[in-house]
């Protein structure tokens, strides 16, 4: 059951004079398909009729087998998919893996009466647009179809766009939509620690993303290719939901150091009370970084404070590379500024780095801001960044990022 929160309304489209004049896209806009699954007459009933109100084409199927039938044999698909995870035979799992296999960007909301952590890793790992927790509010629904419905005619008027170029544009983006697909099914965390200067003592860990898909190898490939495909949203869900399932596992001194893209910010996700990451959010780190135009971000002071409000720290990456700014931290006001390792390196050798080091810690150390040095790969770099007040050190010199968080608080060691 779900509760009644108000009004269930729902948004199938913009206004008349927002929309292209592509017929292709005008149909997708004025009849977003939805198919409903769940044995649960009464919630089927009112969401079919709430949505063919509002002017949404409903289909319905009490259970999955019946669903993945109807998935198989329509010839246009389903704009949206929502579903509940328990059913026998075909679960919302397996259901999803269908979706996929017939479009990977048709948006999957799953609803789950009974949540577990292994559950919604794997929701995010496949691709889930949403994971919803029984009782759902009436509310809480509506905004999640309608931000996959959204999605969905945004990737429809995408590939519009697309129809238009010449073929080998397509069949690159093709690919590449295929690779990024593989990439989201291969991705894993490993774990950089952060610790403390003098005593290399751990104070928390940096969430480091990684992929095992051979055309997309490394983290800032994967970036690129969702921030093309407009995925992004997808790899900061599955780095919160699978961090958020590690700390819970780990003893609560540890702290987590979890990175966020402008269009994190952006994700309404991001700012829910029942997000696994929120639930842990006293532990957690956010670290932002200005290559990614926080200028983008309409109210970013209160998205901030918001984020605060839930026990969130927050971090600045990438000081003095060119690209964060006082302007950005006066905005900001972070508990933690991270060093640029351009910076960093051969600190010891060059006085002019010097200088705007130990500047940079001052001004922090008047803000009451902790420092961390990043990139540290020398015994020399290290003493030069305690000698100048650095707070924090992280780089290979201490550990290069593993896989598996350590459970212990002992100091991490060296290969030296």
């Amino acid at each position: 059951m779900f509760r009644n929160s108000g009004t269930f309304s729902l948004s199938p489209g913009r206004e008349a004079s927002d929309r292209p004049s592509s017929p292709g896209v005008k149909r997708a806009i004025d009849q977003v398909r939805v198919l409903v699954v769940d044995d649960q007459p009464e919630f089927v009933r009112a969401v079919r009729r709430v949505l063919s109100a509002k002017g949404y084409l409903v289909e319905v199927a009490s259970d999955g087998a019946m669903a993945a039938s109807r998935i198989a044999e329509v010839e246009e698909m389903f704009d949206v998919v929502v579903t509940d995870v328990a059913m026998p035979g075909i679960d919302g799992i397996e259901l999803m893996r269908r979706v996929q296999t017939r479009d990977p960007a048709v948006p999957v909301v799953l609803i789950t009466g009974s949540p577990q952590v292994a559950t919604a890793i794997k929701a995010v790992e496949h691709g889930a647009f949403h994971y919803l927790v029984k009782p759902v509010s009436l509310a809480t629904l509506e905004n999640a179809i309608s931000q996959a419905a959204e999605a969905r005619l945004q990737q429809q008027m995408a590939m519009v766009l697309l129809n238009s170029q010449p073929p080998p544009s397509q069949v690159s983006n093709i690919d590449l939509a295929d690779s990024f697909t593989r990439a989201l099914h291969s991705l894993w965390l490993a774990f950089q620690p952060i610790v403390h200067a003098g005593s290399n003592h751990p104070f928390g860990y940096e969430v480091l993303l990684r992929s095992d898909e051979p055309s997309l190898p490394d983290p800032s490939r994967v970036l690129d290719a969702a921030e093309q495909l407009g995925r992004l949203p997808d790899i900061g869900r599955f780095v919160r939901t699978r961090a958020a399932a590690v700390l819970r596992s780990r003893p609560p001194s540890v702290c987590l150091f979890v990175n966020v893209h402008t269009e994190d910010l952006l994700d309404p996700l991001l700012l829910q009370e029942e997000s696994p990451l929120t639930r842990v959010a006293d532990r957690v780190v956010l670290e932002i970084t200005e290559r990614a135009s926080i200028e983008r971000v309409d109210n970013l002071q209160e998205r901030v404070a918001q984020l605060r409000e839930f026990g969130y720290r927050i971090a600045l990456d990438d000081m003095g590379a060119g690209y964060a700014n006082l302007n950005t931290l006066a905005l900001l006001e972070p508990e933690i500024v991270k060093l640029d390792m351009s910076l960093v390196r051969g600190l010891h050798l060059n006085k002019t780095k010097q200088k705007l080091v130990r500047s940079i810690i001052q001004l922090c150390r008047d803000m009451d801001m902790l420092v961390v040095g990043e990139g540290v790969e020398s015994v020399e770099e290290q003493d030069a960044l305690v000698s100048l007040g650095c707070d924090l050190l992280q780089g290979f010199l201490f550990s290069t990022p593993e896989r598996t968080l350590p459970r212990s608080d002992a100091p991490p060691q060296s290969d030296d």
